[in-house]
């Protein structure tokens, strides 16, 4: 679906049962404003809203390209051992993730309660994934992954942040490492999907909508209006 830009280029794209999203707490409805995002390697790079993506709705996106991801060759913005600092503790697999705590998550942010069976199902077929604990409540506070075949395309989603641990820069630190992992893959294509108000959290992060034009496309269910 992505069509490179170039060598210098990448692409960030979502890819398991939907596409990925942030939001503030609601779920959304299907709407041509939400556009899916890319990334292009440009050089040099850095608002952090309230984070959450997910895996159950429809479709909505804009499309996005991002500016440079050399940033994630450097240092983080914030460092494992200063998160560590604060009593979070990040994860780089599904390995102790409670699927209980992750819905909880969801729900919080608006989403539906998911069935447990399906999430752990969508974990055990997500290649790369980042989350953090929160050391005092042993619970997970900030989620994110990535589907793909794991050698060429990604796409990033369900990045969601607990509302009570929203402004710490949980959902920035999460997507950082996730884009960190991807491209020390080789991953060159990267894409994920974004409601208009957010655009802002993923810029600073390399991303772009509509590169070069180009627009991404969606399969819809919903029942075509009689003429």
């Amino acid at each position: 679906m992505l069509i490179p830009l170039g060598a210098t280029s990448l692409r960030l794209r979502p890819s398991l049962h939907r596409p990925s999203r942030l939001f503030c707490g609601r779920s959304p409805s299907f709407s041509s404003e939400n556009l899916p995002i890319f990334v292009q390697n440009l050089g040099t790079s850095g608002q952090n809203p309230s984070v959450s993506s997910q895996i159950e709705t429809p479709f909505q996106s804009p499309l996005i390209s991002g500016q440079n991801l050399s940033i994630f060759s450097q240092s983080l913005t914030i460092s494992d051992q200063e998160l560590a600092s604060r009593g979070f503790i990040v994860h780089h697999n599904a390995e102790n993730l409670d699927p209980d705590d992750l819905n909880s998550v969801f729900v919080k942010v608006g989403f539906p309660r998911r069935q447990k069976e399906k999430i752990v199902k969508a974990l055990d077929n997500t290649p790369s994934l980042i989350w953090i604990e929160d050391t005092r409540s042993k619970k997970l506070v900030a989620f994110a992954r990535a589907t793909g075949d794991d050698i060429f395309n990604a796409i990033i989603w369900d990045v969601v942040v607990d509302p009570s641990f929203q402004g710490f820069g949980l959902g920035k630190a999460v997507m950082e490492r996730l884009l960190k992992g991807l491209l020390e893959k080789g991953i060159v294509n990267i894409a994920l999907y974004a409601e208009p108000g957010v655009l802002g959290f993923y810029r600073p992060l390399g991303f772009a909508a509509d590169p070069d034009g180009i627009r991404g496309m969606v399969y819809s269910r919903r029942k075509k209006k009689k003429q």
